[in-house]
């Protein structure tokens, strides 16, 4: 018989619907009964006893909430009943032993990258374009469209030959209701691409450099230059105003701090210093031209897995999330790094209500600090906002289940799966060390995949339950889906099913193996990212204030 409520971890007083269940229906779990007091849809939470004013919620074996109101056995969480609670936490001298996966049928594995001449391996090969200041963000544009035309990484041709159907109907006053789009595949144009060894040309369009603090424009300059020493990242180009805050003279300081050894090819334009825009847009074009001439010589050799550094991430999460696509990807975390891998887990305020945990599982008592330490600084910015973690979950994330930010919390740290915590690294600041590290970043989807790949990861695994169009320029972005039906409804957008979890037809340690593999795949250019082939390249900077 199909399992149709799951308890999560056995200290829970909540049970999760993994389908729509009916005011009166009567589930058993563990041989236990339950009657249900109100409808309770799927993925949402039923209580397993009655619950007084105060009473704490468990959920993932740890304080998720505090109950508003008497609410019987087999009553649904709602957000009239439930309030966002977490636990307090601290340095504790806790001692944590991590029992690795079994990564034998890994050990041997390879991916085929680009190898950079510090040792670094990236998965992909990028021209990268780089703005200092919003004001170059036109010049980018037209650049764009030159280059993507012509080179073959244009996705919009199929729109604009539908436009182009739309007008001619139009003109032979035809319905044009019955016009429709027959779109080229990007991976057909990938064939007509004169740079066989040149994955993209990405822009970095902000609206960031001038006109704000001078602390953002300091910030953006580490940031934009941990993106030019991206292993992901062949060549850059630089385009500058002039008079702006955020000076080419900043941002290459922050280059070489970032990489005294820097050795891409790297090219320099400054429009208040040239003779036209003309003149400034050829020569940019020209000089690029040459560059992926240049990196275009570099191919894919063979490298050992613990080469990759990969993101985790979540978004548009839903009641599934924390129960099939985030520990399938925990499982994956934890066998790259039983590799001797990098992972990143970011996203601060969604690790609200976990922290105690993270704090336990540091490797030593100065990984721990830093930890509470830019947690504690974090939500003091957000509190003499007016705001509060507990305001992180949108309203698509409570709708379809996860009615407190613990509660998402605790579901989106599985992401990082079991390992040790080895290194805790501030906003921009590159990932060094083998093992799971901690990166300070919003929750916010652009925000945080944005702030990963500055740390140096070269593939992202993002899991959504509800679907995002979410990518990043530098950084091959992988679509995991929660439950089969959003697989189904969005296709275009989900590289990975992890719904056979919920279905019983898959463990979670299976799902995480198959996760891994197409990782290999991906980082190989054996397969490409939905995201990528949909050039979803979200950038966007983190001004250091409120966003969660």
């Amino acid at each position: 018989m199909k399992q149709v409520v799951l308890k999560v971890h056995p200290k829970d007083n909540v049970l999760v619907a993994l389908q729509s269940l009916a005011k009166g229906d009567t589930v058993v779990y563990q041989g236990e009964e339950f009657t249900l007091a109100d409808a309770v849809p799927a993925k949402h939470k039923l209580f397993t006893r009655n619950m007084s004013p105060g009473d704490e919620v468990i959920m993932y074996g740890v304080l998720v909430g505090k109950a508003q109101t008497i609410i019987p056995k087999g009553g649904r969480m709602t957000t009239d009943n439930v309030k966002h609670a977490a636990q307090p936490f601290a340095y504790r001298h806790v001692k944590y032993e991590w029992h690795a996966p079994d990564v034998s049928k890994f050990r041997n594995r390879t991916f085929n990258g680009y190898h950079r001449k510090d040792g670094r391996v990236g998965t992909a090969n990028y021209w990268l374009f780089i703005p200092t200041v919003f004001c170059e963000n036109r010049n980018l544009d037209v650049i764009r469209e030159a280059l993507h035309n012509e080179l073959g990484y244009a996705v919009t041709d199929k729109y604009k030959q539908y436009t182009k159907k739309l007008l001619e109907a139009y003109n032979k006053g035809e319905d044009v209701s019955l016009v429709n789009l027959a779109p080229p595949s990007p991976l057909e144009r990938a064939w007509v691409r004169p740079f066989k060894n040149v994955d993209g040309i990405k822009f970095l369009n902000h609206q960031g450099g001038c006109g704000g603090i001078r602390q953002d424009a300091a910030i953006l300059s580490k940031l934009l230059a941990a993106y030019a020493d991206h292993p992901n990242v062949g060549g850059v180009t630089v385009m500058s105003l002039g008079c702006q805050n955020l000076q080419v003279q900043d941002f290459l300081t922050d280059l070489k701090k970032h990489n005294p050894g820097f050795d891409k090819p790297l090219y320099i334009f400054e429009q208040q210093q040239s003779q036209s825009e003309e003149q400034l847009i050829t020569e940019a074009i020209r000089k690029t031209f040459e560059g992926l001439i240049e990196i275009n010589k570099l191919k894919r050799q063979p490298a050992s897995l613990d080469k990759l550094c990969i993101g985790v991430k979540c978004g548009g999460s839903d009641g599934f999330s924390g129960i099939s696509a985030n520990p399938s990807v925990g499982y994956c975390s934890d066998l790259l790094v039983a590799l001797g891998g990098k992972v990143l887990l970011a996203e601060f305020p969604e690790l609200c209500g976990v922290e105690q945990e993270m704090i336990d599982r540091s490797v030593d008592e100065p990984t721990a600090q830093k930890f509470i330490r830019l947690m504690r600084s974090y939500e003091e910015i957000v509190t003499r906002a007016g705001s509060s973690f507990s305001m992180n979950p949108s309203p698509g994330n409570i709708k379809d289940g996860l009615i407190t930010d613990a509660i998402k919390s605790a579901g989106a740290a599985k992401k990082g799966g079991t390992s040790p915590v080895v290194d805790v690294l501030d906003y921009t600041e590159a990932a060094t060390k083998p093992g799971l590290s901690l990166v300070c970043t919003p929750g916010n989807d652009v925000e945080a995949t944005t702030g990963k790949a500055a740390s140096g990861a070269t593939l992202i695994l993002f899991t959504t339950g509800l679907g995002t169009p979410t990518g990043n320029p530098v950084c091959p972005t992988i679509k995991v889906s929660t439950n089969s039906l959003l697989t189904k409804r969005m296709s275009d957008i989900i590289d990975i099913d992890t719904g056979p979890v919920i279905e019983g037809e898959k463990t979670i340690e299976q799902m995480g193996e198959a996760i891994l593999e197409y990782c290999i795949k991906a980082a190989s250019g054996e397969v490409i990212p939905k995201a990528v082939l949909l050039n979803q390249d979200d950038f966007i900077p983190w001004k250091r204030g409120v966003s969660l």
